[in-house]
């Protein structure tokens, strides 16, 4: 069944685990105010690593998100963020699952790397003890589709589910597919989003030896991520995850739920360049962005806002910007609020189409754009607004996008709308 355009679905619930907040109120002041969450690896000792610094979720204890602690423990870090996310989204939501059509109900939550913690621990074990020192949990724990899974069984959604996969793409990716599953009548309820949780040491190890992270800022973390800065060096990482739950505007109003935004439309694209690299000129994420406005009926004169994937990296940063005035011009690219967030979150690789969706969201609720941190010399090549250091009043904000890239060419941008 194809989908129907003419379907408004609406954001009302969100929810996010993040190392600036666990809760939304915290996380989106602290993100406001320009806080950050990036601090020295704590997880592992990273000594021997160039790059020594991530933003790592605070302690929280998994099982009180589960229905059974017993669950909890014998899955990833991922799945534990993830779950917790979710919970956290429907309960802002107001969702009464005694009352929700479970076969109505899905969940679309994907991650770049699923159960890099278990992965590299059984590893281990394997190779210290041999393969019965393996736990029978390893395979269900580092699968990709896990928590999406688990968050099925939890909620008891019986909908449309899987996991998504695209690199740094995947949680805006899992939000869109998400929309597409409600506007062709599969479901009244999706819960969608992105986790991860790979500040691990062969994550760290692996994106060391690329030189694709920050690595002259181990001895001054919070200004490791400069996004659109002349100085930037690489990224930084962070785990978290983002989710939100999605309803057709009918089901959201018959319940009487608070509606947040209107998810107006989702674009995706492919580079069809290089694994690893954006595409020179940002054209792939420009296809993307237009097919969301194509998507969401949405003029481009509209949009007041674009959460940027903004890595601090030389070419994301540089080839963002390139995409965006591909997109609405010279002049028109220089009227709107930019900002990357992750300066205070760091990269959150698959759990950032999440998060910053939820950011987009909270922007249109508030009208308040939150910084882009750690500005201090200008890169003539990116010369957009990027609201550097300070959050900035948008009153009339009507449309905000936010868009990510993945290693592999991948492309996807997300369209909301103020209700």
């Amino acid at each position: 069944m194809s989908a129907d355009p003419k379907k408004r679905v609406v954001v009302t619930g969100l929810g996010v685990m993040s190392g600036l907040g666990q809760e939304l109120g915290e996380f989106w002041s602290n993100l406001v105010e320009g806080k950050t969450s990036i601090a020295r690896v704590s997880h592992f000792d990273p000594s021997d690593y160039t790059c020594q610094i991530a933003s790592q979720v605070g302690d929280f204890t998994p099982g009180d998100f589960f229905t059974n602690a017993k669950t909890a423990k014998s899955n990833d870090r991922f799945t534990h963020l993830a779950v917790a996310a979710a919970r956290r989204a429907v309960g802002d939501a107001g969702l009464d699952l005694g009352k929700v059509d479970k076969s109505r109900m899905g969940v679309m939550v994907g991650s770049a790397f699923g159960g890099m913690a278990t992965f590299e621990e059984q590893t281990l074990k394997l190779s210290a003890g041999g393969p019965k020192k393996v736990s029978p949990f390893t395979i269900p724990a580092l699968l990709g589709n896990t928590a999406s899974g688990i968050i099925g069984i939890e909620l008891g959604a019986q909908g449309p589910n899987f996991g998504v996969t695209s690199a740094c793409a995947v949680g805006s990716h899992a939000i869109g597919e998400a929309l597409n599953a409600l506007r062709r009548g599969d479901a009244d309820v999706m819960v969608a989003g992105g986790s991860e949780a790979a500040v691990t040491p062969l994550s760290f190890a692996g994106f060391c030896a690329m030189k694709a992270m920050c690595t002259q800022f181990n001895d001054k973390p919070a200004e490791g991520s400069r996004p659109f800065d002349a100085d930037r060096c690489g990224f930084v990482m962070g785990e978290g995850a983002g989710v939100l739950v999605l309803e057709t505007l009918e089901h959201a109003e018959k319940r009487g739920a608070k509606i947040y935004a209107e998810l107006a439309g989702y674009g995706a694209s492919c580079d069809a360049y290089h694994i690893t690299t954006p595409a020179p000129g940002g054209a792939g994420l420009a296809r993307a962005i237009e097919a969301a406005l194509r998507s969401g009926g949405i003029n481009k004169e509209e949009v007041g806002y674009v959460n940027a994937h903004g890595t601090s990296t030389a070419y994301n940063d540089k080839f963002e910007t390139l995409a965006l005035k591909a997109v609405f011009g010279e002049e028109g690219a220089k009227k709107l609020k930019v900002s990357s967030t992750k300066g205070g979150t760091g990269h959150t690789l698959g759990a950032a189409g999440g998060i910053e969706a939820v950011i987009a969201v909270k922007a249109l609720e508030t009208g308040v754009i939150p910084p882009t941190i750690n500005f201090k010399t200008a890169d003539p090549e990116c010369d957009l607004d990027y609201t550097f250091n300070k959050a900035a009043t948008v009153p009339d904000l009507k449309v905000a996008i936010s868009e990510n890239l993945g290693f592999g060419g991948h492309n996807a941008a997300l369209a909301f709308k103020k209700v």
